[in-house]
C-alpha cells in the first residue's frame, strides 16, 4: 500500500516537472514511509512512496521498470492473483527480479498491452509510463478501493493518491472550487466521480483506466462491469448460500497473503463478523481484532464485537471515541483534501490509528451492505417499488393512504406517499440526500444559487437505467456500488487508514463475491431485511444475536453531542463573519439549522456538513 504520483509534459518534447513530483510525493509521505523512489524519461516523470507488504527487500522498491527502462510503474495495493500471473509470464519466457506482486504488471503489459489491468485481481491505482510510445496509463480496480486522481495544469498533467496533494504541489497555479461540485457535495456529503470539489482536477472512476498522451485528451475506458444479460442464479437457498460461503473463504484466504502482520476490524455486524469467522478457520494463531465505541451503550456495538471476539478467541482491542476527539476533525479534512461529510469518517480514522499499532495489514467487511441489500433504506424503496408495479388508480390510492392516515402515526411514510409519483431516482436521493432541492433554494446565495443544478439526479436516473440487475433492489445495489461505496465507504477508509500506513483489505469486495451478488434475484437479497443470503451462508459460523441483529451505522451521535460539547466549534466556525462574509449562504437559514439542532428538532448531519465544507474552505482555499 502506497501512495503514488506523477507527471506528464503537454509537449513530448518538453521535461516533465520533477520537482512537483517530490512535492507530490512529500504530501504522501503518510501512505508509505518506508521507502521513495523517483523516475523520469522523456516528457515523464514518476513518484513513489512505499509501505512494505510483499517482499519487503529493496528490490521490491519503486518506480519499477522492464530490462531496457522503457516500461516504468508506480501502483498502490495488491495484486491478489499475482503468483498465478506470475508463472504465466515466466512460461512465455519473463524474467523476474524480486518476489513483488507489482513487478507482474510491468511485464504483463509488455505481454498485454492495457488488456494487463482486466487481468489484474486485487485493489490498485497504478501509472505506467510506455517510453516507447509517449503514452500514460492511470489505472483504478474495480470497486475503487484505491484512489487515482489528475489535474490539468499549464505545462501538462500530474497525478496523486490524494486530490489535496495535487493541490499543494503546486502553488503557482491557484485552484479553482467548482461550486457544482459542491452543489453534489451538499446532496450526497461527498463529490461523485469523476468529479472532484475543484476545476480541471479529475478521479479516475473505478473499473477504468485512461490513456494519456502529450498534448492530447484522455481515451477512458471501462474495463469492467458487473454481468450484463446473465441470467439470476436458480438453486435453493441452501445450495447458493454454500456457493457464496466457498467464494468469501477464497476471498479471505487469498487477502492473508502478506509478509506483515494481519488483524481484522470487527463492528460486531455480520459482514465484519463473518470475515473474522473465515480469517480464524484459516489462521494457525488468534486473529487480532480491533473496535471502535462510543461512551453511550445506546450508540455503541462494542458488545456485540465481544461477543464475536470472545467466540473465536481472537487478541481482542477496542477503544471509545469520546466527544473532545471531534478535534481531529481539521486533520482528516485535511487528509481527504476536499469536503467529506461522513461523520463516521473520525470514528474511522481513530479505529485505524489504533489498529496501525498492532498490525500492517486489516481485513474488513466493507462491501456487504452494496452487494447484498444490507442497507435499511432498501426496506423502505420497496414501497415505491410496489407503488410501481400498480396500476394507475390503485398507485393514486396507495399514496392518499401514505399521505392521509399513515402520516399521523410515521410522518416519514407520510412523505415518502408524497414522493411515490416522482420515480425511482428522485425517491430514492429523497432517502440518501442531505439537502433537498426546496431546501437549497432557501439556503444558496449568489453564486451557489448559479450553481444550482439536479446533476445528481440525473446520474442516478442514468445509473438506474444502465443497471442490468434482475429487480428493483438489485437496481439499488447497483446504484449504490457506483456512488456510495466508491463516493464515500471506500474513500473514507482509504484516507483513514493511509493517514496512519496501514492496508485495508475487503474480502466482500472479491470480483468473484460481487459477480456471484450481481447475479442472484431479489428475493435472495431482501426479504423481511437484508442480507437474506449473507445471513444464511454465516449459519453454523455466527451466533443467531450476530446474524440477525438490526443493522446499525457508525456515524458520530452528533445529535447529542452537537447540543452539549460540539457546541462551541459549530458556533465558532458556522456563525462568525468568516462564514457569513462568504456570500454562498444564507447567515440567517444556517442559524435556524443550527438551532434547531440545539433544540433537539433539527437535522444534525446537515449542520455537519456545512461545517465540514467551511473548515475545507479554510484549509485549501483561504491558506491559499
Amino acid at each position: 500500500m502506497c501512495g503514488v504520483a506523477g507527471y506528464l509534459a503537454r509537449d513530448e518534447r518538453a521535461a516533465p516537472d520533477a520537482r512537483a513530483v517530490l512535492r507530490i510525493m512529500d504530501a504522501l509521505r503518510h501512505r508509505g514511509p518506508d521507502a521513495a523512489g523517483q523516475w523520469e524519461r522523456g516528457p515523464c516523470a514518476l513518484g513513489h512512496r512505499r509501505l512494505s507488504i510483499i517482499d519487503l527487500s529493496a528490490e521490491a522498491n519503486q518506480p519499477m521498470t522492464n530490462e531496457d527502462g522503457s516500461v516504468a510503474l508506480v501502483v498502490n495495493g495488491e495484486i491478489y492473483n499475482f503468483a498465478e500471473l506470475r508463472r504465466e509470464l515466466e512460461g512465455a519466457g519473463h524474467r523476474f527480479r524480486s518476489q513483488s506482486d507489482s513487478e507482474v504488471i510491468v511485464h504483463g503489459y509488455e505481454r498485454w498491452g492495457e488488456e494487463v489491468v482486466a487481468r489484474l485481481d486485487g485493489m490498485f491505482a497504478l501509472l505506467l509510463y510506455d517510453a516507447r510510445r509517449a503514452r500514460l496509463l492511470a489505472a483504478r480496480d474495480r470497486s475503487g478501493k484505491k484512489p487515482l486522481y489528475w489535474r490539468e495544469l499549464g505545462g501538462g498533467v500530474a497525478f496523486a493518491s490524494e486530490v489535496g496533494a495535487l493541490v499543494r504541489a503546486f502553488p503557482e497555479e491557484r485552484p479553482e472550487i467548482d461550486l457544482g461540485a459542491i452543489d453534489e457535495f451538499l446532496t450526497l456529503q461527498y463529490v461523485l466521480a469523476p468529479r472532484t470539489a475543484y476545476r480541471r482536477t479529475w478521479r479516475i472512476p473505478a473499473a477504468h483506466y485512461a490513456v494519456f498522451e502529450p498534448g492530447a485528451s484522455p481515451r477512458l475506458v471501462r474495463y469492467w462491469s458487473k454481468p450484463k444479460g446473465a441470467e439470476p442464479l436458480s438453486g435453493s437457498s441452501d445450495e447458493l448460500a454454500g456457493e457464496l460461503l466457498a467464494r468469501l473463504r477464497a476471498a479471505v484466504k487469498k487477502r492473508l497473503v502478506a509478509d506483515v502482520p494481519l488483524g481484522a476490524f470487527l463492528s460486531g455486524g455480520i459482514d465484519s463478523s463473518l470475515v473474522v469467522a473465515l480469517m480464524a478457520e484459516q489462521s494457525g494463531r488468534a486473529v487480532k481484532t480491533f473496535s471502535i465505541g462510543f461512551p453511550d451503550a445506546g450508540d455503541s456495538e462494542l458488545g456485540y464485537a465481544r461477543l464475536v471476539a470472545e467466540r473465536f478467541g481472537t487478541d481482542h482491542h477496542e477503544e471509545v471515541v469520546t466527544p473532545e476527539m471531534t478535534s481531529v476533525l481539521v486533520e482528516t479534512v485535511r487528509h481527504h483534501g476536499e469536503p467529506f461529510a461522513d461523520s463516521s469518517a473520525v470514528a474511522t480514522y481513530y479505529l485505524a490509528k489504533m489498529t496501525r499499532q498492532h498490525v500492517t495489514v486489516a481485513l474488513s467487511g466493507d462491501g456487504g451492505d452494496e452487494s447484498f441489500g444490507g442497507y435499511k433504506r432498501y426496506a423502505t424503496a420497496r414501497l415505491g417499488h410496489l407503488h410501481d408495479a400498480l396500476p394507475p388508480p390503485a398507485r393514486h390510492a396507495l399514496r392518499a393512504v401514505l399521505g392521509g392516515a399513515v402520516r399521523m402515526v410515521r410522518p416519514s411514510l407520510g412523505e415518502l406517499g408524497d414522493q411515490m409519483a416522482l420515480g425511482e431516482a428522485a425517491r430514492y436521493l429523497r432517502l440518501v440526500g442531505q439537502f433537498s432541492a426546496e431546501e437549497k433554494r432557501h439556503l444558496y446565495l449568489g453564486p451557489m444559487r448559479d450553481a444550482f443544478g439536479d446533476s445528481v439526479g440525473r446520474r442516478f436516473a442514468d445509473l438506474l437505467a444502465r443497471s442490468s440487475a434482475s429487480s428493483p433492489i438489485g437496481r439499488l445495489c447497483d446504484l449504490d456500488f457506483e456512488t456510495y461505496l466508491e463516493g464515500d465507504i471506500n474513500a473514507k477508509v482509504d484516507i483513514a487508514s493511509m493517514a496512519h500506513a496501514l492496508e485495508v483489505r475487503c474480502p466482500m469486495l472479491d470480483t468473484e463475491v460481487v459477480e456471484l451478488a450481481a447475479r442472484l434475484p431479489g428475493r435472495m437479497l431482501v426479504r423481511l431485511r437484508g442480507k437474506y443470503l449473507l445471513r444464511r451462508a454465516a449459519r453454523g459460523l455466527l451466533p443467531a444475536s450476530i446474524r440477525h441483529r438490526v443493522k446499525r451505522g457508525f456515524a458520530l451521535p452528533l445529535e447529542r453531542w452537537m447540543r452539549r460539547d460540539l457546541r462551541p466549534m459549530i458556533h465558532d466556525v458556522l456563525l462568525d463573519r468568516r462564514f457569513r462574509e462568504r456570500g454562498l449562504f444564507d447567515p440567517k437559514y444556517v442559524s435556524d439549522l443550527v438551532d434547531d439542532v440545539e433544540r433537539g428538532r433539527g437535522n444534525p448531519d446537515r449542520v455537519w456538513t456545512l461545517l465540514v465544507l467551511e473548515l475545507w474552505l479554510r484549509e485549501f482555499v483561504d491558506a491559499r
